[in-house]
């Protein structure tokens, strides 16, 4: 029998998407919807790219969301920079950067994959020397690996790849608003990210933005780009001034995103980088000393996913079930050759606070317990603890 009514159950997201939604974000979907070229929905559109604008830490004017998720972000950048025979590198050491790769493949690009373990992160010689070997169009390389948890340097990475005249694509899907995305900065050409993680948004909209050079290279395509819905020299006609129709937008998605943006921009991007590091600091403590350890490289773990290695004995699926059925908690299983050896817990926008830390290291004592690992009692809460009064 068909319900009633959607009444979903009360959950503690603590997964890698999505984090949990502010109430007047979920009031704004609420809020009463007007056409896609109503005057109201164009001044929204307006002050949601400016405020984008800020939380990528640019000014560039092609700076909107596109109407998908994370992914469709992912393929715009892609389909609108990469034509058939162009040459990419691809910079994989997780499921995501593969995913790029994949889809320059699918456009007929000569795509050279260079790849480290998965939870490592790349160094500037390992870009430097296949840059220069490929000399490729385009790297595509992921900021924030949501796979793994990897957090990845860009400053030399950037260097290198504009000492040799390409553009350098960034997923930022997982790190936007949770760490700093400098896009002028680094002149970063193209980058994209997702609604549902550390913006606090439900999953629906991606976030992109395209530096001038990158605008430049749209403009010397030799083919149309392959995809009708993606192609930014059309949404340019709808996001820009002109405000011509392209497609109808999911109006009350942009209000959850602005009035998202507006949460994270009263709280100041300084600010929220240091709630996600902090609360990431005492859960690692906590973490530690029930004796659970990170799964990558301890140097280059990201605040907001942290990615742990399921302790020797412990069923995976038993565990996550249980904090799931029994707290009410979600946390994410490892994906690709990490499936069934870690879990992944988020700590991503409203997420991020002490409460959901204690509540997690609290429950993970219990979950272990049950099947005969007892951490030393309290432990957990109490490293945890200690991070939180020294801080």
């Amino acid at each position: 029998m068909i319900a009633d009514q959607i009444v979903p159950p009360q959950r503690t997201l603590m997964g890698p998407g999505p984090s949990e939604i502010h109430p007047s974000v979920l009031a704004a979907l609420a809020a009463p919807t007007v056409g896609h070229l109503d005057p109201y929905f164009l001044k929204i559109m307006d002050e949601l790219q400016s405020m984008l604008r800020q939380v990528f830490q640019t000014t560039n004017p092609m700076t909107m969301a596109i109407s998908g998720t994370g992914s469709a972000g992912m393929e715009t950048c892609v389909v609108n920079l990469i034509e058939p025979g162009d040459r990419m590198v691809a910079c994989i050491n997780g499921v995501f950067g593969g995913r790029m790769a994949e889809v320059a493949e699918r456009l007929g690009a000569e795509v050279t994959r260079i790849e480290r373990p998965f939870g490592q992160v790349f160094t500037p010689e390992e870009i430097r020397e296949v840059v220069n070997r490929v000399q490729p169009k385009a790297v595509g390389i992921v900021h924030a690996e949501t796979s793994t948890g990897a957090w990845q340097p860009l400053d030399e990475v950037a260097q290198i790849v504009h000492a040799a005249g390409a553009l350098l694509i960034v997923d930022c899907v997982t790190s936007l608003a949770g760490a700093p995305v400098e896009i002028d900065r680094l002149g970063i050409d193209a980058a994209y990210s997702g609604s549902q993680k550390c913006l606090s948004c439900p999953p629906g909209l991606a976030p992109v933005t395209f530096g001038p050079r990158a605008l430049e290279a749209m403009d010397r395509r030799k083919h149309r780009v392959s995809s009708w819905y993606l192609d930014v020299g059309l949404l340019r006609n709808y996001w820009g001034s002109n405000r011509a129709y392209h497609h109808t937008a999911p109006i009350n998605m942009n209000y959850a995103l602005h009035q998202a943006l507006r949460l994270v921009l009263q709280e100041g991007l300084p600010a929220r980088f240091a709630r996600h590091l902090l609360h990431h600091r005492a859960l690692k403590a906590g973490l530690q000393a029930m004796g659970i350890q990170y799964s990558g490289d301890p140097q280059h773990c990201l605040p907001m996913l942290n990615s742990v290695l399921i302790p020797d004995g412990i069923d995976d699926m038993t565990v996550r079930s249980q904090l799931l059925n029994d707290f009410g908690i979600e946390v994410g299983g490892g994906l690709g050759p990490m499936k069934g050896k870690v879990w992944r817990i988020g700590l991503m926008g409203e997420t991020a606070k002490k409460s959901n830390v204690l509540l997690i290291l609290a429950a993970l004592e219990q979950c272990l317990a049950r099947q005969s690992r007892r951490p030393q009692p309290g432990a957990g809460i109490a490293a945890a603890t200690d991070v939180y009064l020294q801080s």
